[in-house]
């Protein structure tokens, strides 16, 4: 790389100069000119792309790169931007290789640099003589685009390139990167020319949808969508529950444990709801410590049946109880408004902190509290004699 300008010449100093600015460094005479250099110089002089390769050769620069192909007879400096290489590396690799297809990655990281929709790049750069490895493209554009091929977040990443099979686990990976829903990344994926392992299907939005906040909107990766939910998205489209279940797998998620019925019963969707209103939030399986006892409670006042129906039904359709856990013949707000104070599940052992705290916020004794809490199934594992006495009750 020469560091001294080579010319007096105004326009002959941007034509050599590496950065087409006219200043150093300058390209080695012997060196090959790049294909974009020309297209790039051309913009700027308004000049020909035949006539700045004329001038280059007489400047000595033997080695213009071809690209197979006529020159244009005019490059717009819209258009001429576009050769410019995008990305961490563009400072060593200036410009876009004419003699190589453009790859999907720089395609789209020259969409986004220039704000414009991938068709569109993707004609000028054809019109202006590169060659694309796929297509068609979006006509819209959209900033997500170079992420969502990404399949590796380190160093600099590997990325999906043209006609690419694309799994389902990194439709829910990328849509979850970029806290979008899983259907418009895997719609978005399909039209980048992509080969998903499945065709979005409008429904997906609704079945692929787990609420109403930013922190828990989808449902993502190795995510398990509650069987309320599955049973409230057939409600809402007419499709059999196992149908929406094999759909969940084909989108990468797992099915809810249990069976599940073709024909829920009315109140199914409210023992399935945690607030026990027929909506969401649903209840969610608990594989490790089961069902709370407080939610069978709640729902058996809710429903008017005992709660052994309660029970007998969720478990059907696939939650469990505890086997220490020791049901009530009947609910009461009594034993739901002690239970809502009560952290610990059947596996654990429930402490003298535990106890106080519950007596606290109930307004019972500590013996009273103690001896419910055993005759619900809970292990009080300290050795102490809990006083009758009420305290004041505490503001929960």
């Amino acid at each position: 790389m020469t560091d001294a300008p080579t010319a007096h010449d105004p326009e002959e100093a941007l034509l050599t100069s590496r950065d087409l600015n006219g200043e150093r460094p300058v390209l080695e005479p012997g060196e090959r000119v790049p294909y974009g250099h020309v297209l790039y110089a051309a913009a700027l002089l308004e000049r020909s792309p035949a006539e700045v390769v004329a001038r280059l050769t007489a400047l000595g620069y033997a080695d213009v790169q071809d690209g197979g192909s006529p020159l244009p007879e005019a490059v717009a400096l819209d258009d001429a931007v576009l050769t410019r290489r995008e990305g961490h590396d563009s400072w060593l690799h200036r410009w876009i290789d004419v003699a190589a297809p453009v790859s999907l990655r720089q395609l789209l990281e020259t969409a986004e640099h220039a704000g414009r929709a991938p068709a569109d790049v993707g004609r000028r750069l054809t019109a202006i003589g590169y060659r694309l490895g796929g297509g068609p493209l979006p006509e819209t554009p959209d900033p997500r685009d170079v992420m969502l091929i990404r399949t590796e977040a380190r160093g600099d990443g590997s990325w999906l390139d043209w006609g690419d099979e694309v799994s389902a686990g990194h439709v829910l990976g990328a849509a979850d990167a970029l806290s979008c829903s899983p259907h418009a990344a895997a719609v978005r994926l399909a039209s980048l020319g992509l080969k998903l392992s499945y065709t979005p299907e409008a429904d997906d939005e609704l079945l692929l949808t787990a609420g109403d906040t930013a922190a828990a909107r989808w449902f993502g990766r190795y995510m398990e969508p509650p069987l309320g939910h599955v049973l409230d998205v057939a409600r809402k489209t007419g499709r059999r529950p196992a149908d929406l279940v094999d759909r969940l797998r084909a989108l990468g998620l797992g099915g809810p444990g249990g069976s599940v019925p073709e024909t829920p019963e009315d109140e199914d969707f409210v023992i399935l709801s945690a607030n026990l209103d027929g909506c969401r939030p649903w209840l969610g399986r608990n594989t490790v410590v089961g069902l709370r006892m407080e939610h069978i409670l709640r729902a058996s006042l809710a429903t008017g049946r005992d709660p052994a129906e309660i029970t007998a039904r969720l478990t059907e359709l696939g939650h469990w109880l505890h086997g220490d856990a020791k049901l009530p013949g009947t609910a009461d707000e009594a034993d739901t408004g002690l239970l809502a104070t009560v952290d610990r599940s059947f596996r654990d052992n429930v402490h003298l902190e535990h106890v106080l705290r519950s007596a606290s916020l109930t307004g019972r004794s500590p013996a009273d509290v103690a001896a419910r809490l055993t005759e619900l199934g809970f292990t009080l594992a300290d050795e102490v004699e809990y006083p009758d006495v009420r305290g004041a009750r505490a503001a929960s």
